[in-house]
Protein backbone atom coordinates (compact mmCIF):
# COMPACT_ATOMS: atom_id res chain seq x y z
CA UNK A 1 0.00 0.00 0.00
CA UNK A 2 1.26 3.59 -0.88
CA UNK A 3 2.27 5.52 2.06
CA UNK A 4 0.10 8.41 -0.01
CA UNK A 5 -2.92 6.60 0.07
CA UNK A 6 -2.20 5.59 4.31
CA UNK A 7 -1.62 9.10 4.89
CA UNK A 8 -5.24 9.64 3.29
CA UNK A 9 -6.75 6.86 5.17
CA UNK A 10 -5.19 8.21 8.39
CA UNK A 11 -6.37 11.60 7.56
CA UNK A 12 -10.23 10.47 7.21
CA UNK A 13 -9.87 8.59 10.38
CA UNK A 14 -8.49 11.53 12.36
CA UNK A 15 -11.78 13.50 10.90
CA UNK A 16 -14.49 10.71 11.73
CA UNK A 17 -15.22 10.34 8.17
CA UNK A 18 -16.88 7.49 7.43
CA UNK A 19 -15.07 6.28 4.38
CA UNK A 20 -12.17 5.48 6.19
CA UNK A 21 -13.62 2.55 7.20
CA UNK A 22 -14.67 1.78 3.27
CA UNK A 23 -10.94 2.32 2.22
CA UNK A 24 -9.63 0.22 5.50
CA UNK A 25 -11.94 -2.77 4.76
CA UNK A 26 -10.96 -2.72 0.98
CA UNK A 27 -7.03 -2.21 1.54
CA UNK A 28 -6.90 -4.18 4.72
CA UNK A 29 -9.88 -6.52 5.30
CA UNK A 30 -8.30 -9.61 3.65
CA UNK A 31 -5.39 -9.42 5.64
CA UNK A 32 -6.87 -8.58 8.67
CA UNK A 33 -9.64 -11.63 8.98
CA UNK A 34 -6.73 -13.77 8.06
CA UNK A 35 -5.10 -12.86 11.34
CA UNK A 36 -8.21 -13.47 13.31
CA UNK A 37 -8.27 -16.67 11.33
CA UNK A 38 -5.07 -17.49 12.80
CA UNK A 39 -6.26 -17.00 15.99
CA UNK A 40 -9.50 -18.30 16.49
CA UNK A 41 -9.08 -21.29 13.59
CA UNK A 42 -12.68 -20.92 12.87
CA UNK A 43 -13.88 -18.29 9.88
CA UNK A 44 -17.46 -17.56 11.27
CA UNK A 45 -15.90 -16.49 14.67
CA UNK A 46 -12.82 -15.12 12.69
CA UNK A 47 -15.32 -13.06 10.57
CA UNK A 48 -17.22 -11.66 14.08
CA UNK A 49 -13.38 -10.83 15.03
CA UNK A 50 -12.78 -8.57 11.88
CA UNK A 51 -16.29 -6.42 12.48
CA UNK A 52 -15.61 -6.49 16.08
CA UNK A 53 -11.86 -4.64 15.27
CA UNK A 54 -13.42 -2.53 12.61
CA UNK A 55 -16.11 -1.30 15.46
CA UNK A 56 -12.95 -1.33 17.89
CA UNK A 57 -11.04 0.62 14.66
CA UNK A 58 -13.68 3.16 14.15
CA UNK A 59 -14.50 4.27 18.27
CA UNK A 60 -10.54 4.63 19.04
CA UNK A 61 -9.37 6.68 15.86
CA UNK A 62 -8.42 9.59 17.67
CA UNK A 63 -6.27 7.30 19.88
CA UNK A 64 -4.17 6.71 16.79
CA UNK A 65 -0.61 7.98 16.85
CA UNK A 66 1.38 7.72 12.86
CA UNK A 67 4.66 8.52 15.10
CA UNK A 68 4.51 5.27 17.32
CA UNK A 69 3.28 2.91 14.71
CA UNK A 70 2.67 2.66 11.10
CA UNK A 71 -1.51 2.16 10.13
CA UNK A 72 -1.13 -1.61 9.87
CA UNK A 73 0.89 -2.51 12.81
CA UNK A 74 -2.09 -0.71 15.00
CA UNK A 75 -4.63 -2.42 12.71
CA UNK A 76 -2.78 -6.04 13.25
CA UNK A 77 -2.55 -5.23 17.17
CA UNK A 78 -6.46 -4.18 17.29
CA UNK A 79 -7.89 -7.40 15.29
CA UNK A 80 -5.17 -9.73 17.22
CA UNK A 81 -6.43 -8.96 20.64
CA UNK A 82 -9.61 -8.98 19.48
CA UNK A 83 -9.33 -12.36 18.51
CA UNK A 84 -7.62 -13.46 21.37
CA UNK A 85 -10.16 -11.42 23.50
CA UNK A 86 -12.93 -13.49 21.40
CA UNK A 87 -11.19 -17.00 21.68
CA UNK A 88 -10.78 -16.76 25.21
CA UNK A 89 -14.50 -15.71 25.61
CA UNK A 90 -15.83 -18.68 23.52
CA UNK A 91 -13.38 -21.38 25.78
CA UNK A 92 -14.95 -19.44 29.13
CA UNK A 93 -18.09 -20.20 27.86
CA UNK A 94 -16.91 -24.07 26.88
CA UNK A 95 -15.61 -23.96 31.02
CA UNK A 96 -18.55 -22.91 32.16
CA UNK A 97 -20.83 -25.65 30.44
CA UNK A 98 -19.33 -28.85 31.52
CA UNK A 99 -20.77 -29.22 34.79
CA UNK A 100 -20.68 -32.38 37.35
CA UNK A 101 -24.41 -33.83 37.66
CA UNK A 102 -23.97 -36.16 39.92
CA UNK A 103 -20.94 -37.19 41.80
CA UNK A 104 -20.47 -39.59 45.27
CA UNK A 105 -18.02 -37.39 46.11
CA UNK A 106 -20.18 -34.33 47.47
CA UNK A 107 -22.92 -36.75 48.73
CA UNK A 108 -20.74 -38.40 51.68
CA UNK A 109 -22.22 -37.98 54.89
CA UNK A 110 -19.26 -35.52 56.18
CA UNK A 111 -21.00 -34.56 59.31
CA UNK A 112 -21.95 -38.14 60.63
CA UNK A 113 -18.75 -40.02 59.82
CA UNK A 114 -16.47 -39.01 63.01
CA UNK A 115 -12.85 -40.44 62.38
CA UNK A 116 -11.41 -39.78 66.04
CA UNK A 117 -13.79 -42.79 66.50
CA UNK A 118 -12.33 -44.81 64.67
CA UNK A 119 -8.60 -46.04 65.45
CA UNK A 120 -6.43 -43.90 62.85
CA UNK A 121 -5.74 -41.17 65.66
CA UNK A 122 -3.51 -44.49 67.58
CA UNK A 123 -1.77 -45.36 64.16
CA UNK A 124 -1.39 -41.53 63.62
CA UNK A 125 1.45 -41.73 66.42
CA UNK A 126 3.37 -44.46 63.90
CA UNK A 127 4.17 -41.74 61.29
CA UNK A 128 6.51 -38.95 61.02
CA UNK A 129 5.51 -36.13 63.16
CA UNK A 130 5.16 -33.56 60.18
CA UNK A 131 2.89 -35.58 58.72
CA UNK A 132 0.71 -35.87 61.72
CA UNK A 133 0.44 -32.92 62.27
CA UNK A 134 -1.40 -31.61 58.51
CA UNK A 135 -3.40 -35.10 58.98
CA UNK A 136 -4.27 -33.78 62.39
CA UNK A 137 -5.51 -30.90 61.16
CA UNK A 138 -7.49 -31.41 58.35
CA UNK A 139 -9.44 -34.51 59.39
CA UNK A 140 -9.52 -33.93 63.14
CA UNK A 141 -9.71 -30.22 63.44
CA UNK A 142 -12.01 -29.79 60.50
CA UNK A 143 -9.91 -27.33 58.87
CA UNK A 144 -9.44 -26.84 55.01
CA UNK A 145 -6.20 -26.96 53.50
CA UNK A 146 -5.94 -22.85 53.33
CA UNK A 147 -6.82 -22.92 57.16
CA UNK A 148 -4.28 -25.54 57.73
CA UNK A 149 -1.47 -23.58 55.64
CA UNK A 150 -2.19 -20.57 57.30
CA UNK A 151 -2.95 -21.53 61.06
CA UNK A 152 0.68 -24.05 60.81
CA UNK A 153 2.61 -21.41 59.01
CA UNK A 154 3.05 -23.58 56.45
CA UNK A 155 2.93 -23.03 52.62
CA UNK A 156 -0.15 -24.42 50.62
CA UNK A 157 1.67 -26.70 48.42
CA UNK A 158 3.72 -27.82 51.75
CA UNK A 159 0.33 -28.75 52.81
CA UNK A 160 -0.79 -31.15 49.98
CA UNK A 161 2.54 -32.29 49.69
CA UNK A 162 2.32 -33.78 53.29
CA UNK A 163 -1.23 -34.45 53.38
CA UNK A 164 -0.34 -37.15 50.33
CA UNK A 165 2.44 -38.44 51.63
CA UNK A 166 1.10 -39.06 55.47
CA UNK A 167 -1.95 -40.81 53.56
CA UNK A 168 0.56 -42.46 51.68
CA UNK A 169 1.69 -43.59 54.96
CA UNK A 170 -0.92 -44.57 56.61
CA UNK A 171 -1.83 -46.72 53.29
CA UNK A 172 1.48 -49.14 54.74
CA UNK A 173 0.14 -49.74 58.13
CA UNK A 174 -3.85 -50.20 56.76
CA UNK A 175 -4.99 -52.38 54.07
CA UNK A 176 -5.68 -50.28 51.06
CA UNK A 177 -9.59 -51.67 50.97
CA UNK A 178 -10.19 -50.80 54.43
CA UNK A 179 -13.47 -48.25 55.07
CA UNK A 180 -11.04 -45.71 56.94
CA UNK A 181 -8.43 -45.26 54.59
CA UNK A 182 -11.04 -44.76 51.63
CA UNK A 183 -12.69 -42.21 54.22
CA UNK A 184 -9.70 -40.62 54.69
CA UNK A 185 -8.93 -40.54 51.05
CA UNK A 186 -12.60 -39.00 50.37
CA UNK A 187 -12.81 -36.87 53.00
CA UNK A 188 -9.58 -35.04 51.11
CA UNK A 189 -11.25 -34.88 47.69
CA UNK A 190 -13.97 -32.73 49.19
CA UNK A 191 -11.36 -30.11 50.84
Amino acid sequence: MSTLLEKHIVELLQERNEKAISLLYENYGDTLFGVANKVVRNEELAQDVLQESFVKIWKKSDSYDPSKAKLFTWLFRITRNTAIDKLRSANTKTDKEIQIDVSDVYTLGVDSIRPELMDVRENLDKIENKYQVVLEALFFQGMTQQEASDELDIPLGTIKSRLKIGLRELKKIYDPTTPVLCLLIALNLIQ
